[in-house]
């Protein structure tokens, strides 16, 4: 039978993308996730697609992208939590390899996390978990070849049960199904779904990645600008050149480093480069440096012609895990930090991880904050790896690092994709911020910002455990 090479199954939360994608690597084929297509067609995450047009519509999109996907796509696919409710996605089923990926109640909860966005565990985490689990359980093993537990395992150790149970072979693809060949090279897609009018996009991570740059660009395109830091001054002269040998009218715009590059006066001098090049609105903006020349980048795309297209290429792990992603983008002024700015998403993302071999280690570290950030609020999978290895975490040539950007531009992309202008859900994301900020305004930011929020997830997490409402052992892992 054609079709799949291997559909996984299993409840929302039990870390069927991350497998999935583990898996396919391992195989030598692709993967595919009928969530994400769902959300691709429907242009918004869902949540919103739940609170907008209810749980029959949703189930309805659902049932189409597992249909499209069983019968055209031959690597790895992965359903979402409730495609087997439908009885003609378990009828499609029939005969494919399915994996049926299970986990306990306490495990659940703890993966999803007490921020992540899943409609249908809104109100009391553990008793719907039970609730849905009793309804779909026996759905799960109905349609599954094998039973694949993921307590107390890490994803890599679930996907080699896979294998093992399935006799699948390593590096090749099975007998009917084309290998990429170069599967373990092709960077992660994230996908950031539109929302406030928003368009949505997508972030890759992975190595090598400037050779996707003139596709995210486009042929509408003439002009391009290309600002950088001076640190790299080399890196945005080569772009630039790489441009121009592609086609466009490209200029390098170099700013000064770090935060001395938000200020009003940097932006006008941006503004009058753009100026003097003739840069309309089909034109389009790359952003190539930290958290502070992607935060420019895109203000300066925001506020010229009212808004034209900007791409980021951030070069530090804050960058990568926070400022490049979610559409903030400002400058700072003498009344204090990100006070003049836009909400204005990036055309898409490039998270060159070949950039993170340079930076400095306490760099690297200050940027694994907001790593660890993610982990606290939504995917404790992340403190997981870091506290299994805690030396190797330090460095990006750790054997996690790929896995630990990934999971932190997930946590974020799900976030910003439901609640773009922080009008309620994004302000999770700020954990951690509320003394860190303060720290930072008083010490005039001469502290990294990571180490000024490590120290605000503490005080948080303790104002919590007073006040009630964590427990201790989650409130001294802060400290581990």
């Amino acid at each position: 039978m054609s079709g799949p090479l291997v559909v996984l199954v299993g409840p929302m939360g039990v870390g069927k993308s991350t497998v999935g994608e583990l898996l396919a690597a391992r195989l030598g084929t692709t993967y595919r996730d009928t969530d994400a297509d769902v959300v691709a067609q429907a242009g918004k995450p869902i949540a919103e697609i739940f609170y907008d047009e209810g749980e029959e519509h949703f189930r309805a999109l659902e049932r189409r992208a597992v249909a499209a996907a069983v019968a055209g796509h031959a690597g790895v696919l992965s359903l979402g939590g409730g495609a087997v409710l439908d009885g003609t996605t378990r009828e499609l089923l029939a005969g494919h390899p399915v994996v049926y990926l299970s986990m306990d109640v306490e495990e659940a909860v703890r993966r999803v996390g007490l921020g992540a966005a899943r409609p249908l565990l809104a109100v009391n985490p553990r008793r719907q978990w039970r609730e849905l689990m009793d309804a779909r359980r026996h759905l799960y093993e109905e349609v599954a070849r094998t039973v694949v537990a993921t307590d107390d395992r890490t994803p890599e150790e679930v996907a080699q049960a896979i294998i093992d149970a399935l006799e699948l072979p390593e590096g090749a693809a099975a007998p009917g199904v084309e290998s990429t060949g170069m599967t373990q090279q092709a960077p992660t897609r994230i996908q950031v779904a539109g929302s406030a009018g928003s368009d949505p996009y997508e972030v890759l991570v992975g190595h090598q990645l400037l050779d996707e740059l003139p596709q995210l660009i486009g042929d509408r395109a003439k002009r391009v600008a290309v600002l950088h830091p001076e640190a790299l001054a080399e890196t945005g002269e080569a772009v630039r050149q790489d441009l121009t040998d592609q086609g466009y009218e490209a200029i390098a715009i170099q700013l000064p480093n770090a935060e001395e590059a938000k200020t009003v006066e940097v932006a006008a001098y941006c503004w009058k480069a753009l100026g003097q090049t003739g840069f309309t609105r089909t034109d389009v903006i790359v952003g190539i440096g930290g958290g502070a020349t992607t935060d420019v980048a895109g203000f300066v795309a925001a506020s010229w012609l009212r808004g034209v297209r900007w791409i980021a290429i951030p070069t530090t792990v804050l960058g990568m895990v926070d400022a490049a992603v979610g559409g903030k983008t400002g400058i700072n002024t003498a009344e204090g930090k990100n006070l003049v700015g836009a909400f204005h998403p990036p055309a898409g993302v490039l998270c060159d991880l070949a950039a993170l071999e340079s930076l400095p280690v306490n760099d690297y570290v200050s940027g694994m904050a907001e790593i660890i950030k993610a982990g606290f609020i939504a995917d404790p999978v992340i403190l997981d790896l870091i506290e299994a290895d805690p030396e190797a975490a330090r460095t990006p040539a750790g054997p996690h690092t790929a896995e630990l950007i990934e999971r932190s531009i997930r946590v974020k992309a799900e976030v910003v994709s439901s609640d773009l202008k922080e009008s309620g859900l994004r302000e999770i994301l700020n954990y951690g911020h509320t003394l860190g900020h303060a720290i930072e305004k008083n010490e005039r930011y001469k502290w990294r910002h990571g180490a000024a929020v490590s120290i605000g997830m503490v005080f948080a997490a303790e104002l919590g455990r007073l006040a009630g409402r964590l427990d201790d052992a989650t409130a001294d892992r802060h400290r581990t």
